[in-house]
């Protein structure tokens, strides 16, 4: 664990035997704590960030790859590569893609509030359930590197994607605030959908 500017430093897994590498993190809403989740569903709770249970030792159809954090502190879900959504303490469990045929993996999940959650996909599509609300997604443009990620705004109301190349595409009142996609070329003519302008310069 590396923390930087107000983020406080509580503990880490560093030296630590572990069953599967370390795949997600997520800071606890007041933040003095944060949770990591490994690829076999262990969940590791920091500082204020409480333990509310995880899947180690459970049989899972694909790797967990993310955890997002319920809003008021006192749960998470962790999602798989195929969708599969698993709820615990005060999360919501309001759907999942289990079984749904995908393009392409799951890759992380936010959650709004403790209603709802997106899951994203490494084509960049975005999937919704509950509370949370469609704005967006990159599922139909040409990526330069898969998506990675998906971090919620404070309000909820938007969201940011993450690709592997340090891209970053904004939706609903997500703002653009630059990225560490490397600079490309003019292109001869326009991008389809603008994707070359999303990379560089955020949706207009």
């Amino acid at each position: 664990m590396f923390a930087f500017g107000s983020a406080g430093f509580f503990g880490s897994l560093a030296g630590t035997p572990l069953n599967s590498p370390v795949v997600g993190i997520a800071a606890a809403p007041d933040g003095k704590g944060y949770w990591l989740t490994a690829a076999d569903g262990g969940v590791f709770a920091f500082g204020s960030a409480g333990f509310v249970g995880s899947l180690t030792g459970k049989p899972l159809n694909r790797p967990v790859v993310g955890l997002a954090a319920a809003p008021d502190g006192k749960g998470y879900w962790l999602t798989a590569a195929d969708g599969g959504v698993f709820a615990f303490g005060s999360a919501q469990f309001n759907g999942s893609l289990n079984g749904k045929s995908l393009n392409s993996p799951i890759v992380g999940a936010a959650a709004p509030d403790g209603k709802g959650y997106w899951l994203t996909a490494a084509d960049g599509g975005v999937f919704t359930f509950g509370s949370a609300r469609f704005v967006g997604s990159m599922a139909t443009a040409r990526l330069n590197s898969p998506v990675v990620g998906i971090a919620r705004t404070s309000s909820g109301g938007g969201y940011w994607l993450v690709a592997g190349d340090g891209g970053i595409f904004t939706f609903g009142d997500a703002q653009f605030r630059g990225s560490a996609a490397p600079e490309l070329p003019p292109a001869p003519t326009p991008a389809p959908n603008a994707v070359r302008r999303w990379q560089r310069h955020g949706p207009q």
